[in-house]
């Protein structure tokens, strides 16, 4: 047979696979950054929903002192200053209250979400939740358009929005799960997973813009973002690799050569053959440490396709359950930054909605730096238990750290933002992606990837009923001074600690490493 030409070699060796995968990871770091996104301006506009309306208050007490009109400036200050009803004392309920309607509804939701995801295309579920995201997002903006005063109507939105967001996560996950093996998991997902650090950021950008001339569009800009990025999903997304062998095969007309070069099509073939079967198993693998002949492999795959797993039958996976419940605590403390933080620079550091909107972004940056790291130590070490064990060790007297720290002006406070960004976000990250996803693709399940989407719901599913929690007890507790809401956050981190006991002592004592070079073909 002749030679294959270099240009024939170099087009097989870039197949298109390479720029599907790439597609893939850059566009639901997209969709999850327009989700997070779309939930950052709750927490900008918390400040302006309640002013400190000392001043203003003081202003009209003169005036009315001066023109003997003592019965007017009641009323007339708190609709000048707040919007009703975030306009009395007891507004700290009133705002948490709100957070815990979304949160609450979301914990709920992920544990459906996971189960009925596995049963749909993720695709249409994705797009589905995003557009009707996209439009409770808007409405809400709507309430400061048409003047809406009611707390029922933003509690009942917040409840709609948590169960629609929920297809989001389970959805991502398993897509990029699909793509992805287990090689460099860890630095794979912490780079991917900055998503959540960067829809912060741009979430407050984008709210801090209009929260002080019209906290409406805070909303209504990200809602319109979140559901043009469902169209997006629709048109785009590939929910796994095996779906490109259809469009390859409608794409291709008998007898004729898939690369237009005639003599060398049965090459191509054989080459695609050979990447599609190894496809699942190989995808991570350094280029430097590919040396396994791929021709010798074969691979039994079963005509029937896998069933999906079971509530029960996930739980018992073992790391399920000391995962999930560690990261109850451990989002309980991230959600709580994500929704207090930018109210308690307001008030510790003095300033204004839009500049403690722009400084709390910090705390993201160090997420994304903390994530990453995790992920990169993790595959290192290949421990991922004692990696989050360590962070959530030194993210306590962190946090204690960063209670008195504030006070000391605006340098030290940028400092501690982003060591307590890393220190918080950093676990979190690494439960919620490169260990949601070892365990939905556990050596237990017998290659039966439908059971990644069910196991991801619930870890993220019980880690959302500690975020429901931190910011509900946040605004409890801030009533009474906010350092009892660090010792809260402080604790919770102790505890998330405690449940990972067993796991690391587990990996500490485990005789056996896998190396990361290693191919792992799964039995399907």
């Amino acid at each position: 047979m002749a030679p294959v030409p270099p240009g024939i070699r170099l087009l097989v060796s870039f197949d298109r696979n390479q720029w599907y995968r790439a597609l893939t990871f850059i566009l639901t770091f997209l969709l999850y950054t327009s989700f997070h996104l779309s939930r950052k301006p709750i927490s900008i506009i918390k400040s302006e929903l309640h002013k400190n309306c000392s001043s203003v208050s003081e202003m009209s007490t003169a005036a009315s002192s001066s023109s003997q009109q003592a019965s007017l400036p009641s009323l007339h200050n708190d609709m000048d200053c707040s919007w009703k009803p975030f306009d009395k004392s007891n507004y700290k309920q009133l705002l948490g209250a709100m957070d815990y309607s979304f949160l609450c509804a979301y914990a709920v939701g992920m544990y459906l979400s996971g189960i009925i995801g596995e049963r749909l295309p993720i695709r249409l579920y994705l797009t589905v939740g995003m557009l009707a995201s996209g439009l409770f997002t808007c409405l809400f903006g709507l309430g400061y358009v048409y003047n809406i005063h009611s707390l029922g109507f933003y509690v009942s939105i917040q409840v709609a929005n948590g169960l629609v967001q929920t297809t989001g996560w389970p959805s991502v996950v398993t897509c990029i799960g699909n793509w992805f093996g287990k090689g460099r998991r860890g630095l794979i997902m912490g780079l991917w997973n900055s998503h959540t650090s960067v829809g912060n950021i741009l979430g407050s950008l984008i709210a801090g813009y209009w929260v002080s001339s019209n906290w409406g569009l805070s909303f209504i800009v990200p809602g319109i973002i979140i559901a043009t990025m469902g169209v997006v999903c629709f048109f785009f997304l590939i929910e796994h690799p095996n779906d490109l062998k259809s469009v390859y095969a409608q794409n291709s007309p008998p007898g004729k050569s898939q690369l237009g070069v005639n003599g060398h099509s049965e090459v191509y073939r054989q080459h695609m053959n050979n990447k599609s079967q190894s496809y699942d198993t190989e995808l991570l693998l350094p280029r430097d440490r590919v040396c396994v002949p791929v021709q010798p492999v074969v691979v039994v795959k079963s005509e029937s396709e896998p069933s999906a797993i079971s509530f029960m039958g996930a739980l018992q996976i073992p790391g399920v359950i000391d995962f999930s419940l560690c990261l109850l605590f451990a989002k309980l403390v991230s959600y709580t930054f994500l929704f207090w933080l930018p109210l308690y620079i307001t008030k510790a550091a003095h300033l204004d909605a839009k500049e403690a909107g722009d400084l709390s972004t910090l705390f993201d940056v160090g997420g994304i730096v903390g994530g990453i790291l995790a992920g990169v130590i993790s595959d290192k070490l290949g421990k991922r238990a004692t990696t989050c064990a360590v962070m959530l060790l030194l993210a306590a007297p962190t946090l204690y750290g960063f209670s008195m720290i504030s006070e000391f002006g605006l340098g030290p406070t940028i400092g501690m933002l982003l060591v307590c960004g890393g220190l918080v976000n950093g676990p979190y990250a690494l439960i919620t992606t490169a260990v949601s996803a070892d365990l939905g693709t556990h050596k237990s399940l017998k290659g039966n990837a439908r059971a990644l989407s069910t196991v991801t719901a619930i870890i993220d599913g019980t880690g959302s009923v500690g975020a429901a929690l931190g910011p509900l007890l946040a605004g409890l507790l801030s009533s009474g001074g906010w350092d009892q809401v660090f010792y809260m956050l402080m604790t919770a981190d102790f505890l998330a600690l405690l449940l990972l006991l067993r796991l690391v002592k587990k990996e500490l004592h485990s005789t056996k490493s896998r190396p990361i070079s290693i191919v792992q073909l799964k039995e399907h």
